[in-house]
């Protein structure tokens, strides 16, 4: 099949079937772009998620971008942005054209409660499968354990704590950690 093609109408399907934004794509575009198709390596994938986080835009499309980047240049970024944005856009634009008050309509209302919790489980899979899959040393799991537990009690008591000041506080952190373990391999080094 034209790569084209096979970049537009996998995102697209990641793009119509995926409720929740970005977070609960991730997990979908892993086990596709991954395990299946296997355009990305896993740590590829987690590097990207990593990036297309820390970058503009919904970090979903970022992670179509760069596969498509990856697998065909720009034109195949081109054509996985577009698979995985253009459902989105056309399911919403039929919503807004053909029903006023889509949430009152009561089997809507009661669907839209079941997705809620699939994401939240599409969210958690992404997450526990980046961090069994980490390698390396214990500071990464650390860190990814100690910003869950902040998040958790900033939503648990009502906190206004900042997901970028979060992410830079994480960032000094390990920036901290390579220093220091520079400087002592360095100092060993020195004494041989």
């Amino acid at each position: 099949m034209n790569i084209f093609v096979d970049l537009f109408l996998t995102f697209s399907k990641v793009g119509c079937f995926t409720f929740g934004g970005g977070y609960a794509m991730i997990s979908l575009i892993e086990d596709i772009c991954v395990r299946k198709k296997q355009w990305i390596s896993h740590d590829e994938m987690m590097n990207v998620t990593v990036i297309a986080e820390s970058t503009p835009g919904p970090i979903a499309i970022n992670c179509a971008t760069f596969v498509g980047f990856k697998q065909a240049g720009l034109p195949g970024a081109v054509f996985a942005t577009l698979g995985i944005v253009l459902p989105s856009i056309i399911i919403i634009l039929l919503i807004s054209k053909l029903i006023d008050n889509f949430m009152d309509i009561a089997w809507v209302s009661h669907a839209f409660k079941g997705i809620k919790l699939a994401v939240a489980i599409l969210i958690i899979d992404a997450g526990v499968t980046m961090i069994t899959k980490m390698k390396g040393a214990l500071l990464p799991r650390v860190i990814v354990c100690a910003s869950l537990g902040v998040m958790l009690l900033s939503n648990l008591f009502s906190w206004n704590i900042s997901s970028v000041v979060l992410m830079i506080v994480c960032a000094a952190v390990s920036l901290a950690v390579f220093k220091i373990k520079g400087a002592g391999a360095k100092g060993g080094r020195e004494k041989q």
